[in-house]
């Protein structure tokens, strides 16, 4: 990543600085640096509209009806809010990148705009929410699995594993070695995937609604006002990939068409998450559960290749999601921190770890629930209209941008509060 001339550096980084502080801040940029392509300028338009296509659909799709049933059939209006205002913060995060052609990555932007404190932020929220999306991937994975093989347990020991939780152990022990993988390009590849599969689940849904004697019957209410905050946090939960944002800006050879390239992205992708919602809703009405496959009666062709395809797709992004949060760690380790084996025990540590979250919350909803409210809005709203804010000096004079930007931010904090508040309470009630 370039440096800053001593001049910018002085703009972003506060005369007082402490020595611990700036340390850390220097070790996120170094491991964060490994993370940006080092190609500027190479991808053409329509890749990196692919590219943003994967990053925004996701696992989200298989919660949407459920959020749609929280908050009842009004509160579909709320799923285009936030992507309209996710939208606009992405075109934020372009517009903090030209102002100040030395940002790469996402933590570049909040070390310009706040110094290290505000990278250190940044690079948190961004670990956090990959670990718990990780950790969520392997919830989804033994539900699924779950409902397949709902005989599954196994014996270790005499102690009784059961179908749920020896699921689980075994999707991470087939994670297990992607995660052991140097080469990143690799899973990138795999990893590409990831919009067939939305594509496949939301034509096997629908298949099985038409034509395996399910239907669209079911009418749902008007509004919940009680699961209002549930369905905010799961939609904003769907729109979570502003920290890729930079790297996709940066990667493309005419940067001019980016504004373009995040129409199309957020029109499929939003239109793929309304139909998602409608139909599973139509299908299960407030029966359907916190992912709709669990719902599908697997005895149908069409289901089972639903479930199946979202087996798959967790499987070949877990690494991608975890692997970052491997190096950061290796980062703060001596150098025999940097030689394999302590590389290879770092990966398995962290894969056991997610599988005790994952046995200990096993509420899907839920924690996406809290992922959304707390992390995504934080990382795609709040943050990105603070940096752009401090970054360009809209913050010194008032006028409709400036209305617009805080009219977005506080939004972003509404769902915080409400949604956290809510997801929390949620998840202690299951105890």
């Amino acid at each position: 990543m370039d440096t800053m001339p001593h001049d910018e550096i002085s703009l972003a980084v506060p005369l007082l600085v402490d020595k611990e502080q700036h340390r850390l801040g220097c070790k996120l940029r170094d491991v964060e640096s490994n993370y940006s392509f080092t190609s500027s300028g190479s991808t053409s338009t329509f890749k990196t509209v692919f590219h943003g296509l994967n990053a925004l659909s996701g696992v989200g799709i298989l919660s949407i009806p459920y959020a749609l049933s929280s908050g009842g059939w009004l509160s579909l209006i709320l799923l285009f809010v936030i992507s309209t205002a996710a939208f606009y913060t992405g075109l934020l995060i372009q517009r903090c990148m030209d102002l100040d052609s030395n940002i790469r990555t996402y933590p570049d932007i909040g070390e310009r705009a706040f110094g290290n404190k505000g990278r250190i932020l940044v690079s948190v929220l961004m670990y956090t929410e990959l670990y718990l999306v990780s950790t969520g991937f392997l919830i989804l994975e033994g539900d699924n699995l779950q409902n397949l093989f709902p005989n599954m347990g196994i014996e270790v020991a005499g102690f009784e594993i059961g179908g749920r939780q020896s699921s689980v152990i075994i999707v991470a022990l087939i994670i297990l070695p992607t995660v052991w993988l140097d080469d990143m390009s690799i899973l990138s590849y795999i990893s590409a995937s990831g919009v067939i599969a939305s594509a496949i689940v939301l034509i096997s849904i629908f298949w099985t609604g038409a034509f395996d004697g399910v239907g669209f019957k079911e009418k749902g209410t008007l509004v919940n006002w009680h699961g209002f905050p549930t369905a905010l946090s799961l939609y904003a939960f769907c729109y979570c990939a502003h920290p890729v944002f930079p790297t996709l800006y940066t990667s493309m050879k005419n940067k001019r068409q980016f504004s373009n390239v995040m129409i199309v992205c957020f029109i499929l992708c939003s239109f793929s998450y309304a139909s998602m919602a409608v139909m599973g809703y139509l299908m299960f009405g407030p029966s359907v559960q916190s992912q709709i496959t669990l719902n599908l009666p697997t005895e149908k062709l069409s289901s089972r290749l639903t479930i199946y395809t979202t087996l798959v797709s967790p499987i070949t992004k877990y690494a991608l999601m975890i692997i970052p949060i491997v190096n950061a760690t290796k980062s703060w380790l001596p150098m025999n921190g940097k030689k394999r084996p302590f590389s290879l025990f770092i990966g398995t540590a962290l894969v056991i770890s997610n599988v005790i979250v994952a046995l200990s919350l096993p509420f899907f909803g839920d924690l996406m629930s809290l992922v959304g409210a707390f992390l995504s809005m934080t990382a795609s709203i709040i943050l990105p209209s603070l940096c752009y804010m401090k970054i360009s000096g809209t913050y010194q004079r008032f006028g409709f941008e400036m209305v617009v930007l805080w009219t977005v931010v506080l939004l972003g904090v509404a769902v915080v509060i409400l949604g956290t508040y809510t997801s929390l309470l949620e998840i202690i009630r299951h105890f």
